[in-house]
């Protein structure tokens, strides 16, 4: 059974006014939009395809692809990924967080270069690879930033963000392609314009990822701890010492996570991601969400407007392209209202709220599409859109801002970056299977397939019901053991908080005796001036300038760091 929690817990430590106003968060923010640039450039690499398919001149340069050669372009860059995926974790665990970030650019910037470029089908396709392989490198290593190195009450909230900024670059790829279009109908810049645009996000993130901090977690399972003390005093308690209760209670925290998982555990490989129960436990849930985020329907619209759109009587290619705009810029706006709201409501009920919302929405999008194709009704066709746009209203509650954020706060730090990676994995293999079967089951039997979805929709909120747990107002070490048994959450947050407590009755006592130095030395001082003014020139008997510097202390002020520069408590 758990012990009973210290007086001392992490709400005790943490900044209660705005986080702008607080430097260390303010400067910590500022860094960690260079991962979560990396979303931006994933939304903008994966809708860009689909923004070409409107364009009159991709399609003569392509060939006008359809059907096989369509679902190839698309599922390459799928294919490209599955390919670095399996190695991606390992440059993260083995070389740190920025390092992945900074190679998996690198290598985008390749792939951009070779798009651009490319004058046949098959340069467009390995262009696509190689953008794959590239930006699942940056992905695989982007959010694991976000979430370690973020201040503690605004966790949740960013790496919620981080996935929903996807839309923003969704958004900039369709508006940019419909701007090309509009400037260049016939020239081959209305596509190559919109690639080259694609460099912008890598090419920021290389000249910038060296100058932000590495993950603390990652440098104390290193054997790096007084440099990650430095990272969290600095960021985290605005500046000051590593004795810093906040700092002290996070490295104790992190320690304690760290030796449970190497106590229970071998060397982390795959097979340790379903080697325990509670392992098994947060895979199933995992995998399944990982699945959902991509067979809920939103990949007929996602990589395949064109044919949505077209199938209810919208074919003008400039309709198309407003059309996928406005419901990028839709996206984003639901995608960040659902990441403000996954501290409010909790992540249990906004994905239950998600899956019964699309579930309901989707099948009148059904229904509409099933009037216009049967009878060819107008205004079913008109009511589409509208439907459209309210399922990713629901859609995107959950799955843009959580299916990120929810997967690495339920990992512990020794599996968080292969089981991130098989979440990748898993996302691009039910991605590969809708860039081939969705464009030709909706040649073959057109609106029927939607069923398909309305069905699968109804086993999502079923499994949603039963598995997915709650995990709001714990800290990142409680949430990822709480699948192990009751006692784990506490036993981190009891050493934790004894480790803090430690520390104030250590710097209680320090300046008691800093008080009492000062009283002395004052006693002193009097006397000095006294035998002064007496004219005694002599120093005072026992007293040398060494003995009588004492270190100043003021009421409220933080101590300074030990001569060592150590945190305190070492447990």
């Amino acid at each position: 059974m758990a012990k009973d929690l210290p007086a001392w817990t992490i709400a005790d430590f943490i900044h209660r006014g705005y986080w702008w106003e607080n430097r260390g968060i303010l400067l910590l923010n500022l860094y960690l939009l260079i991962p979560l640039l990396s979303s931006t450039v994933n939304g903008y690499d994966s809708s860009l395809i689909n923004g070409l398919q409107i364009l009159p001149m991709w399609q003569q340069t392509f060939g006008d692809p359809r059907g096989i050669p369509l679902g190839l372009i698309s599922a390459a860059q799928m294919v490209g990924g599955l390919i670095a995926l399996p190695v991606a974790p390992y440059f993260s665990d083995w070389f740190g967080r920025r390092f992945s970030l900074f190679l998996g650019a690198v290598v985008m910037l390749a792939g951009v270069s070779l798009q651009a470029t490319a004058t046949t089908l098959s340069q467009f396709i390995g262009a696509r690879a190689l953008l794959g392989a590239g930006l699942q490198t940056e992905l695989n290593s982007a959010p694991l930033l976000v979430l370690e190195l973020s201040y503690p009450t605004q966790r949740g909230k960013l790496t919620s963000i981080y996935n929903s900024l996807w839309y923003s670059g969704s958004v900039l790829a369709a508006w940019t392609c419909f701007g090309a279009y509009n400037g260049a109908k016939t020239s081959q810049w209305s596509w190559r314009i919109p690639s080259i645009v694609q460099a912008f996000g890598p090419l920021l993130q290389i000249s910038m990822v060296w100058f932000m901090p590495e993950s603390p977690r990652w440098l104390i399972s290193t054997g790096r701890e007084s440099q990650a003390a430095r990272i969290l005093s600095k960021f985290h308690a605005n500046g000051y010492d590593e004795r810093d209760p906040l700092v002290v209670f996070e490295m104790a925290q992190i320690r304690y996570a760290l030796k449970m998982e190497r106590d229970t555990s071998q060397v982390a490989s795959f097979l340790t991601l379903f080697r325990t129960p509670g392992n098994r436990k947060r895979m199933r849930i995992i995998l399944a969400i990982a699945i959902f985020s991509q067979w809920s329907g939103n990949g007929l619209v996602s990589y395949y407007i064109n044919l949505v759109l077209e199938g209810v009587g919208f074919t003008q290619s400039s309709t198309k392209a407003a059309i996928n705009g406005a419901l990028q810029i839709w996206n984003l706006i639901c995608a960040i209202t659902g990441a403000s709201l996954v501290d409010k409501l909790g992540r249990r009920a906004i994905f239950l709220m998600s899956n019964a919302g699309m579930l309901i929405t989707f099948s009148a999008w059904t229904l509409t599409t099933a009037l216009f194709n049967t009878i060819h009704s107008t205004q079913a066709a008109k009511a589409t859109i509208p439907f459209i746009f309210l399922f990713y209203l629901f859609y995107d509650l959950a799955y843009a801002p959580m299916i990120v954020s929810y997967t690495l706060e339920i990992l512990p730090f020794n599996i968080r970056a292969k089981g991130f990676a098989l979440l990748n994995i898993t996302i691009s293999l039910t991605l590969a299977f809708n860039q081939f079967v969705n464009p030709w089951a909706l040649d073959a039997i057109g609106w029927k397939y939607y069923l398909v979805y309305c069905g699968w929709l109804g086993i999502e909120l079923i499994f949603v019901l039963k598995y997915v747990i709650e995990t709001r107002g714990r800290t990142l070490e409680e949430t990822a053991v709480l699948f192990d048994g009751e006692d784990f959450p506490a036993e981190i947050e009891l050493h934790a908080g004894e480790a803090a407590t430690v520390t104030m009755e250590l710097t209680r006592a320090d300046n008691r005796m800093t008080d009492v130095a000062n009283a002395d030395a004052k006693t002193v001082d009097d006397k000095r001036s006294s035998a002064i003014s007496s004219n005694h020139t002599h120093e005072l008997p026992g007293l040398s300038r060494a003995d009588s510097w004492v270190r100043p202390s003021s009421s409220g002020s933080r101590p300074p760091p030990l001569a060592d520069g150590g945190i305190g408590v070492a447990l």
